[in-house]
Formats: C-alpha cells, sequence, structure tokens
C-alpha cells in the first residue's frame, strides 16, 4: 500500500488534510472516500484498518480530517453537519480533479449520516456504505445532553466527548434540526450496504433497521456482532473493510487494469507501523506481518508461515497432479506445515554462522480409496514437489539496490 499525507481546500478556503491510499504497484480500479464519525478523525485504528482492507483488493481511498479536527485547519466551534458535507464534496473534488471521481461512499456513525447526504450530490457514486449510523440526525443530540440546557439558554457549552472538551454551539443543533435522513435515504437511488452491531450502545442497532426499511433496494445489512461502536477490536474494523470491499465490487465498473508495474513477480513494501509489510504477487495483493508478541500488529502471515505455506500448498498441488496423471482415486490432499524457528529472533543476529538449522514438520492427510503401496508412493512424491527441492538445493539469492 502507499500511502500520501495530502491536502486539499473546501468552499471556506480552509485546508483541510488527509491520507490517500493506493494499492501496491497497480492503478486502482476505483476510489473510496470515507468520512470519519463525530469528533473523531482520519487517523483512528479503525478507520485506519477499514481502508486498508479495501486497498487490498485494489481500491484508492481517501481519509481526510473534518474542519477543526485532526490536522485540518478550521475552528471546530464554527463547523456543523452541513459542514461535514461541503467538506465531502470538496475531498470527492480533489479526487476527480487529480485521480478519479469517487464510485464507494463510507461514513462511519454521523459520518455515515453525511454520506447519505453528500451522495446525492455525486452521482458518479455508485454505493454507499454507513457503519453505526444513527437512522435521524436529533439521535446525536443524546451524546450532547450533559450540555443542551446550556447550549440553548447560553449559545454554547463545552462536553466532554470521548475524554475531549468540545465546545458546541446553538447553531450546531439547529443545522442538525434542518436535515431528514428519511427523505434522502428513500430517494438514495445507489447501492446501499448498512453495518452495525447490536451490541453498540451508543447508537443503537434499531437505527439500522429504521435506515434498512426506509432504504430502496439494492439494500444489504450485516451485522458486526460483538463489536463497539468505534469499532476499537482490530478484528471488528478488518472484518467490516474486507465485507465492504466484496459488497461493493458487485455494484461498481471494473475497468482493465494493466499489468503491474514491476519486472519482479512480487513486491513486499513496508507500511506505517511495526512489521506489516504490503505485499503484492502477480495479480494478488495481501498482507504479511509478525505476531504482536514480536512487535507486530498480527495483520497477516509471518515470513515464515508464508514459507510454510508455500511448501504445504505446492506439496497438496504435486500429489493431486501425480495422482491426476496416474488415474488414481485420490479425493483430498491436507498438508499441515510447521516450522520449528522462532519468528523473528534469527534476524538478531544473522552474522552468526552458528544459527539454528531450519525444521520444517509436515504432515499429510490422505483421502481417498487408496491401497497402501499407492500411499507409500505418494509419500516418496511429497519429496519431489518443487518447492520442497528448492528449500534443499543450494539457492543463490542476487540482491542490488536499484535506488
Amino acid at each position: 500500500m502507499i500511502t500520501t499525507k495530502i491536502f486539499f481546500d473546501n468552499d471556506d478556503n480552509v485546508k483541510l488534510a488527509g491520507y490517500l491510499e493506493l494499492p501496491m504497484n497497480q492503478e486502482p480500479h476505483n476510489f473510496a472516500l470515507f468520512a470519519h464519525c463525530f469528533t473523531c478523525n482520519k487517523n483512528f485504528k479503525a478507520v485506519k484498518n477499514i481502508c486498508t482492507s479495501l486497498t487490498q483488493k485494489g481500491f484508492g481511498v481517501l481519509r481526510f480530517d473534518f474542519t477543526g479536527l485532526g490536522e485540518s485547519e478550521g475552528d471546530f466551534t464554527d463547523t456543523n453537519f452541513s459542514g461535514n458535507v461541503e467538506d465531502l464534496l470538496s475531498a470527492a473534488k480533489y479526487l476527480t480533479e487529480n485521480h478519479k471521481t469517487p464510485s464507494l461512499l463510507i461514513g462511519h456513525s454521523l459520518g455515515g449520516a453525511a454520506v447519505l447526504v453528500a451522495a446525492h450530490q455525486l452521482p458518479e457514486v455508485k454505493a454507499v456504505t454507513t457503519i453505526g449510523s444513527p437512522s435521524t440526525l436529533s439521535h446525536v443530540t443524546h451524546l450532547l445532553e450533559e450540555g443542551l440546557d446550556e447550549i440553548k439558554t447560553e449559545g454554547a457549552a463545552t462536553i466532554n466527548i470521548g475524554g475531549r472538551p468540545f465546545k458546541i454551539k446553538k447553531q450546531f443543533l439547529l443545522d442538525l434540526e434542518s436535515h431528514t435522513l428519511e427523505s434522502r435515504v428513500r430517494d438514495l437511488n445507489k447501492a446501499l450496504l448498512i453495518l452495525h452491531s447490536p451490541q453498540d450502545r451508543v447508537v443503537e442497532v434499531k437505527n439500522a433497521e429504521e435506515l434498512y426499511k426506509a432504504a430502496r433496494h439494492p439494500k444489504s445489512f450485516v451485522s458486526l456482532d460483538g463489536g463497539d461502536h468505534l469499532l476499537t477490536n482490530k478484528e471488528d474494523s478488518l472484518y467490516a473493510g474486507s465485507i465492504i470491499a466484496s459488497w461493493a465490487y458487485r455494484y461498481l465498473d471494473h475497468p482493465q487494469i494493466p499489468e503491474p508495474q514491476s519486472k519482479h513477480q512480487v513486491v513486499a513494501q513496508l507500511g506505517e507501523t511495526g512489521y506489516t509489510t504490503y505485499m503484492r504477487a502477480g495479480n494478488h495483493s495481501f498482507i504479511a506481518d509478525e505476531p504482536e508478541s514480536f512487535g507486530g500488529n498480527d495483520y497477516g502471515p509471518s515470513p515464515y508461515d508464508l514459507l510454510s505455506a508455500a511448501l504445504a500448498s505446492c506439496t497438496s498441488m504435486t500429489l493431486q497432479m501425480y495422482a491426476r496423471r496416474k488415474k488414481w482415486p485420490l479425493e483430498d490432499v491436507e498438508t499441515h506445515v510447521n516450522h520449528s524457528k522462532a519468528h523473528a529472533k534469527d534476524c538478531e543476529d544473522c552474522e552468526n554462522t552458528s544459527a539454528k538449522i531450519d525444521t520444517f514438520q509436515r504432515d499429510i492427510i490422505i483421502t481417498g480409496d487408496l491401497d497402501e503401496k499407492q500411499r507409500q508412493r505418494l509419500l516418496e512424491i511429497a519429496d519431489k514437489c518443487p518447492v520442497h527441492k528448492t528449500l534443499h538445493a543450494s539457492v543463490d539469492i542476487q540482491t542490488q539496490l536499484i535506488k
């Protein structure tokens, strides 16, 4: 994944900050625009995880801070919901002028309400996703209950939201009251995906039911069972991202993507934090990582896991190929591989020639009406799989700096 910090101006000439994330070594087939939740910002872990899942599926994604939040300029005190919608339209304009108009909008909580409104002004958007979003904008006022009386009488109040103080003016409440979501959802005329957790205590799941009932088909609902409102559990946000990417694929155009721009079969690029590494092998993208116990994020298999996977998959494929050629009744091959060396530790002293020898424990389960002689022959063939032979051969790795 290629991440670039970008800046663009909204209609009030306020400079907004964002991150543009592109899939590694390929042109994005579509662009998505992400709107974060009320008083959140583009750097929330859940936002980053969802965007990562999308780039792995070939999307380009822009996540940005609304006016007065995160790294964006402006005074949050003077903002309102309408301003968030205008910021979204400015972000879409940036993508249109510099890359391609977004075809997918994603909004979390109040950001979900904002994308439902903004989508009406973006005809090229074909799909919209909301995550934990309210069905009415008046629902947001319950977050402000502690200061509602003061806002109404004094015109403003400082309220603690998520452990941080925010000054909210009366005009913010009046602006919320001027918008109705039901008609916007009913007349959306775009594919809609609603993601919501039944355990959401900030925006109850009944809001998802109301949005779903108001919307026309095509519409979908997916339960984020066990998740909280902010999707603070990494697995929940990664799951949400993968669901969005798979769902949206059905409703978007997919132009012919040029072949990867590298002469190499496999490319690996280090991510923003830890050991998370974005991989591209041919036309396929995936993530490699290290376990959290070794300083990684555990977003994907480790390098040794990938090596073990190569041996396991090659073994199963080779046995299948041999059995088919012999016309043996082989039904299934299941290969299990364990690598005995601890993750990452072997590279702490790479120049030490007394390093441990790598050991791969390979267990094979064969299913089918095979006699013992055939089974033993397949066991012998396992040692002839190409990856097995490569691991046993003297390997020459030629390395050079090209930039």
